[in-house]
């Protein structure tokens, strides 16, 4: 039902490997790596354009707030009336509210494509989604845009000598299909390169959504969603990286570490940008800095 995702998402990564398979070989677990974090940092320049205007949209909704506070002090008996009135003032001043979720909203189908992709390297395993298959099956079938020689190397590829498409979780069956692969995996040389992984992940998500919301517009007092939303971003999906890192393959959590590299990148050179802007709407020479 989602191959337009997965063979696009395969694609990218597929070329980015053959480039850095090029310097690095083909079985490296590094090329490998890299490939994963530019897929990330492709797909993040695609995305970087409705970023901005993710940004914008916050500004001008910040811009509007006494106007909205207007009407909720005039309305506020009535919800319907009052949604009215702010969807007529959205409209007057150009805001679509929709625009601020539109990058989310698409980097959840690109996480899902890619979790899909990176899985379907080693589809020995028998749980939800998985096809059971023998390592010798697995290993002559090909993956989305990725040959069975692709699939081969991918299982070849070690990070630290451990396979980057495996969990901390990974069933034994699974751990033993890489027997033709570099040989048998242990759990713990597994658990030492994911829980560095992990840990990167869980502070890495903290400082960028403390930097997000350093830069961005502070909550509403009145408003406690926004407060909730806050708290959610500084603490509980930082804590979901520890608690979902276990079942996720050492290729997810790279994922993971490199998407927030390029958000705490993007969030300041995006509110640079929106500063410039604001400068030379105001008359006010923007700085070199």
């Amino acid at each position: 039902m989602l191959d337009f995702i997965y063979y696009p998402i395969s694609a990218v990564l597929w070329f980015w490997h053959r480039v850095f398979g090029l310097f690095l070989g083909a079985d490296s677990g590094v090329a490998w790596s890299l490939s994963v974090v530019f897929l990330v940092f492709t797909v993040r320049a695609i995305l970087f354009w409705p970023g901005l205007v993710q940004a914008r949209t916050g500004r001008a909704m910040q811009a509007l707030t006494p106007k909205f506070d207007e009407l909720r002090s005039k309305h506020g008996h009535d919800r319907e009336r009052l949604g009215r009135e702010v969807q007529k003032v959205q409209r007057e001043h150009g805001v679509n509210p929709f625009m601020g979720c539109l990058p989310a909203l698409i980097q959840v189908p690109v996480f899902l494509g890619l979790f899909q992709v990176l899985r379907s390297f080693n589809r020995t395993g028998t749980g939800l989604g998985q096809l059971g298959l023998s390592p010798e099956a697995n290993a002559s079938l090909p993956n989305y845009v990725f040959s069975a020689g692709d699939v081969q190397s991918f299982l070849h590829a070690r990070l630290f000598g451990a396979p980057i498409s495996a969990a901390i979780t990974s069933p034994q069956s699974v751990l033993d299909s890489f027997a033709g692969f570099g040989g048998v995996p242990t759990t713990a040389t597994i658990a030492l390169v994911a829980i560095p992984l992990m840990l990167t992940a869980c502070v890495a998500t903290h400082v960028t959504a403390r930097a997000s919301m350093r830069l961005s517009v502070a909550a509403d007092p009145a408003n406690p969603q926004a407060a909730i939303m806050q708290k959610l971003m500084l603490w509980v999906m930082p804590v979901g990286s520890i608690v979902a890192g276990p079942i996720l393959m050492i290729a997810v959590l790279l994922y993971w570490v490199a998407n927030n590299v390029w958000t705490f990148g993007q969030v300041h050179a995006v509110h640079r940008i929106l500063d410039r802007e604001s400068a030379r709407a105001s008359g006010v020479q923007p700085s070199a800095g």
